[in-house]
């Protein structure tokens, strides 16, 4: 029985009903987590209470804590939201692609850690019954790229992983059981995306008509984009400075492929640039990734680079529509509130010149 279906059996009884994150809404940063969590994690990973403690880093799309024992940084626990993404199936997904991009030499990535049954995946029930997802992964030593004053020269290094990535991603075969939902228009910006409606951020009617109109027009480039072996299959989609670590020694780390699915693989560049678009310093970004990307698969077509450029504007809106329901302590100090204003910038800039990111 393979990984993925292993944890499916011993996750049978795990309730896979939608439920928020609201049960760890009270807690700040370093605050520990609910007993019954820790009891739990303790119970999973067969790690002696006495020893323990795990307190809480954000709550984003899941919560996130950090695993101390006898008060050294172990690990990094994630609690998704019961049926989020697709539930244990798909967290289990996620975990077997993360252990077989792990073969690709020059790369480096964090470790899952399994649990005391084997499995990558676990379920764990609170004090009303609701059984949340858990999984665990050895602590990275260091600082995410977001946090540093200049992330410019690690893009290079990010598009060009990015594009060992899409290489692995085409000739590999999921195993039976295996799933991961789509990044398609509908659940990037449709009617009820996975994230929120942009349409719902605080912009003027004109500000508001100047981002439709930008998003037609990248959705006119996206449709016309046939669903190939080439252009479409199973991509990290938030590979960007926040889920990139850098270690002491200047080593390079990617963490968290919970958003890991089914896209275009040229989405990876537009969610590279997620947040800070409008900043005066995204070009260099830009050229940066593309440099790294092409050292690996080649030089970009023109229709590529009109694609990437209209994936990047989807993205501005689809993320401005995350900012809508998420908590403002999930982004840098005062980025949150720069994602309206800014988006407005992207979209003029866009209509403009669709190029702009890549002048």
């Amino acid at each position: 029985m393979d990984m993925v279906s292993k944890t499916i059996a011993s996750l049978m009884d795990v309730d896979s009903t939608s439920t928020s994150l609201d049960a760890f809404s009270g807690l700040s940063k370093g605050d520990p987590a609910p007993f019954w969590l820790f009891q739990g994690v303790c119970a999973a990973w067969g790690i002696d209470h006495t020893k323990a403690a795990l307190n809480l880093i954000t709550v984003s799309e899941n919560a996130t804590f950090v695993l101390l024992l006898d008060d050294v940084e172990e690990g990094v626990v994630r609690v998704s939201q019961p049926g989020y993404v697709g539930g244990p199936q798909a967290v289990a997904s996620e975990i077997t692609w993360l252990n077989a991009l792990h073969d690709i030499d020059g790369v480096n990535l964090i470790n899952p850690v399994p649990t005391v049954r084997g499995t990558f995946v676990t379920g764990i029930r609170d004090m009303t019954g609701t059984v949340w997802t858990v999984v665990s992964t050895k602590f990275v030593e260091g600082t995410v790229l977001e946090d540093l004053e200049n992330p410019a020269p690690y893009y290079v290094t990010i598009g060009r992983w990015a594009a060992m990535f899409h290489k692995q991603s085409r000739r590999w075969t999921p195993p039976s059981g295996f799933t991961r939902f789509n990044w398609d228009l509908s659940n990037m910006v449709g009617p009820s995306p996975r994230w929120g409606r942009w349409e719902s951020a605080d912009l003027t009617e004109d500000e508001r008509d100047v981002c439709t109109k930008a998003l037609w027009k990248a959705m006119d480039v996206l449709i016309k984009v046939p669903r190939t072996a080439e252009t479409w299959g199973l991509i990290h989609a938030d590979l960007r400075p926040s889920n990139v670590i850098r270690g002491p020694q200047g080593k390079l780390t990617v963490i968290d492929f919970d958003d890991a699915g089914y896209s275009w693989y040229l989405y990876d560049y537009a969610s590279s640039l997620s947040f800070i678009e409008h900043e005066d310093y995204a070009p260099e970004l830009a050229s940066a990734w593309v440099k790294g990307y092409e050292e690996i698969a080649g030089t970009f077509s023109d229709d590529d680079l009109e694609i990437m450029s209209a994936l990047s504007m989807i993205r501005r809106l689809q993320m401005l529509g995350w900012t809508t329901n998420h908590r403002e302590d999930a982004l840098p100090p005062g980025l949150a509130r720069q994602q309206s204003s800014g988006s407005v910038t992207c979209a003029v800039r866009y209509l403009e010149d669709s190029r702009w990111l890549l002048r």
